[in-house]
């Protein structure tokens, strides 16, 4: 069968791409964490601990942008070739992990604040949806194009097609539990990271590639 013109026998290029929005995405969230101001008879030391939040939010979002870029490399080996539109639902993936420092840093602001909490926790869950969502609509554009590698277990892309929309699921419950309890939404989004922590699923193969 002719390869499509578009179509791309590396993905060297469009890695090295991502790698750089990963790298940004993930140094801004450091820049979000400011150097505190002791007030009135506050030590320095309470201070800092006084940044908890920003702490809290700076880890999860730095790991769970950590582990998206782990598995992106993975992820691409996955696909024989690329074209235009796969191209583009990852420009579209890379846009959702750039807006990531954005709720955390809401996050980080009004964690610590009862009459805010609910909202800074649900937008937070919503921004941690995005990429999961991009992620399974780059999956499923690539699968629907029949882009995936030659010989590819059966089996396994069944798995990883529900292990994604399972995540996506998640996240979706994450926004609306904390509707209802802050704590909950947060506690559910961190699950998702945690589990992802784990090993990774090797691929398997039915056939030898060429």
């Amino acid at each position: 069968m002719a390869e499509d013109p578009e179509a791309h026998s590396s993905t060297h290029r469009v890695e090295a791409f991502s790698d750089g929005v990963f790298a940004i995405a993930i140094t801004l969230l450091i820049i979000e964490i400011a150097v505190p101001h002791v007030e009135g008879d506050q030590s320095l030391g309470e201070a800092i601990s006084d940044l908890w939040p920003s702490y809290f939010a700076y880890a999860l979002s730095f790991i769970t942008i950590g582990i998206y870029w782990a598995n992106h490399h993975s992820f691409f080996q996955l696909f024989r070739r690329l074209d235009h539109f796969f191209l583009m639902f990852n420009v579209l993936f890379l846009m959702c992990i750039s807006f990531l420092p954005f709720p955390t840093a809401v996050l980080a602001d009004y964690l610590d604040n009862s009459d805010q909490r609910g909202d800074a926790v649900t937008f937070y869950c919503f921004g941690l949806l995005l990429p999961a969502t991009a992620w399974l609509a780059l999956w499923t554009y690539g699968r629907w194009r029949d882009l995936l590698a030659d010989g590819l277990d059966p089996a396994y892309v069944r798995f990883a097609t529900w292990q994604y929309i399972g995540s996506s699921g998640v996240y979706i419950l994450a926004v609306v539990a904390s509707l209802i309890n802050p704590w909950a939404g947060i506690a559910m989004a961190a699950s998702i990271t945690g589990a992802y922590l784990l090993p990774p699923r090797e691929p398997k193969y039915i056939e030898h590639q060429h």
